[in-house]
């Protein structure tokens, strides 16, 4: 009766790591079917020469991978501070830090700026970045449906 509770046990483990690798794998797919959208709907609207595209999407990808992390760094101190056992120095000391971030944000975005219209003109730039906030609003019109449709 013992081994069978730990075979139990262990088959249940087994199980529950791999529906994690599973859970993972998916939002993995649903990361990159996210960016290949993003990147066509940039590449469309921004018609892009083939040697801009080579210039503009090395520096994209740098911009992006910086902003990823900051963004991330963000939300990591904004899950952190919902603790409502922090104490009030540390809730201060967060929300400085989470407007350390965004000016970092802002300082990341001026920087590229500047990378971007070596490799684009004007109006690609601005195109970029309408394209930016269109992309991000059909993503979040996209999941809001979703969850209107689910039971």
């Amino acid at each position: 009766m013992k081994r069978f509770a730990i075979l139990i046990s262990i088959f249940t483990l087994i199980a529950s790591f791999a529906t994690k690798a599973q859970d993972e794998q998916q939002h993995h797919r649903g990361r990159e079917r996210i960016r290949a959208a993003k990147v066509g709907l940039i590449t469309n609207r921004l018609n892009l020469t083939e040697e801009q595209a080579k210039g503009f999407w090395a520096v994209y990808n740098e911009f992006e991978s910086k902003r990823f992390e900051i963004k991330k760094n963000i939300r990591q101190i904004t899950a952190e501070s919902r603790n409502l056992t922090s104490s009030e120095d540390k809730i201060l000391s967060d929300l400085k830090e989470i407007l350390s971030l965004k000016q970092k944000e802002v300082d990341l975005e001026k920087e590229y700026m500047s990378k971007f219209l070596k490799v684009l003109n004007v109006r690609q730039v601005s195109e970029l970045y309408k394209t930016e906030q269109l992309f991000n609003t059909m993503l979040v019109n996209k999941l809001n449906r979703g969850e209107k449709e689910k039971p």
